[in-house]
């Protein structure tokens, strides 16, 4: 990826949901400054935050490392989740990458989470599994969404350890956030499991509304991003 396409890529800036991150048009949208999807489903995470939004080069960075493989990618990409989620990175004792079933992971040769969990430079922790296989999340609605990950999150007996030796403050890692239903599919299985904060972590967000009207600005480019979309031997 060049530095053009690095450089257009737009990050939200406020106002946003305090819980979501998603933008809102005004500070006073809600009278609890969140969004109306937080408000009729408040999620199991406590904060969300990403990079930039779902469009344009950043749409098509995640597509080529998650679709075609340039893993490569997974380093500039950490630094801008850093950059993006330092508030949110600053007291967790760990980041938690949302796992793939393990027919997808096989078939796709790596999980994009964990390659994003990482690079972000932070002590990873994977207790989660995927363990059902569903359809995948692009293309439903949110109710959707939040019925097809139900149940689809368990805690990985081998990878979590002792109770007693678990993260109480932790990231979740993903690539896009859109609805949060993932994201919250999650969450919940770790509130189950005792963890006391919960901030969510993506590359992108996919809003509803459009960039003129939530408010962006250019992110600036990382340093050594050039020739990255090398294939993978």
């Amino acid at each position: 990826m060049c530095g053009l396409c690095w450089n257009a890529i737009r990050t939200v800036s406020a106002p946003w949901c305090d819980r979501c991150g998603e933008p809102l048009k005004s500070w006073r949208i809600t009278p609890s400054d969140s969004c109306a999807r937080c408000l009729a489903h408040p999620p199991q995470f406590d904060q969300a935050r990403a990079c930039g939004l779902y469009e344009g080069p950043l749409r098509q960075i995640v597509h080529a490392l998650k679709y075609r493989g340039y893993r490569s990618l997974g380093a500039p990409l950490g630094l801008l989740m850093r950059l993006a989620g330092g508030g949110l990175l600053a007291d967790a004792d760990a980041v938690v990458p949302v796992p793939l079933h393990p027919w997808r992971r096989v078939r796709r040769g790596f999980n994009q989470a964990d390659e994003l969990a990482m690079a972000v430079g932070w002590p990873v922790w994977r207790p989660l599994k995927r363990w059902s296989l569903r359809v995948p999340q692009a293309g439903l609605s949110g109710d959707d969404r939040r019925a097809n990950v139900i149940g689809a999150y368990a805690l990985s007996r081998v990878r979590a350890g002792p109770r007693s030796g678990r993260p109480r403050r932790v990231v979740l890692i993903d690539d896009v956030m859109t609805t949060g239903a993932t994201l919250d599919a999650c969450s919940r299985v770790l509130r189950g499991e005792g963890v006391e904060w919960i901030g969510a972590l993506t590359v992108a967000r996919a809003v509803t509304l459009t960039a003129a009207s939530a408010g962006v600005t250019p992110q600036p480019r990382p340093p050594h991003t050039r020739r990255l979309l090398t294939p993978r031997h």
